[in-house]
């Protein structure tokens, strides 16, 4: 069974989620939860370069709090995505819209 595997650590002005595995809607249930609720607070990063598949559920969680970023004034950054994440992220058509970094000094 695929898994996922969630690290949690704090910086100075953001939360980072380190991901490790598959995000779907078998293993995503964690990850919506801690992005929802953080978002309103703090800024988000998430860890994608080592996750080896991503669907529409991990998808949706990530637009969904960006959106939810933009309405509380914080933003939520995908920190060097890996090549699946990458793909999934070009084929929404939002990879123009994203925050995408390659390291935590990018957070604003």
């Amino acid at each position: 069974m695929e898994q996922l595997t969630l690290t949690e650590k704090s910086g100075a002005n953001y939360i980072l989620l380190e991901l490790i595995g598959t995000v779907d809607s078998y293993t995503s249930a964690e990850l919506q939860d801690k992005v929802y609720s953080y978002i309103k607070t703090t800024n988000v990063v998430l860890d994608m370069s080592q996750v080896d598949t991503i669907d529409s559920t991990g998808m949706g969680i990530i637009m969904a709090g960006f959106n939810d970023g933009l309405e509380s004034g914080k933003k939520l950054y995908l920190l060097a995505p890996s090549p699946a994440v990458r793909e999934a992220v070009d084929d929404t058509g939002f990879s123009d819209t994203f925050y995408i970094i390659h390291s935590v000094t990018e957070v604003a």
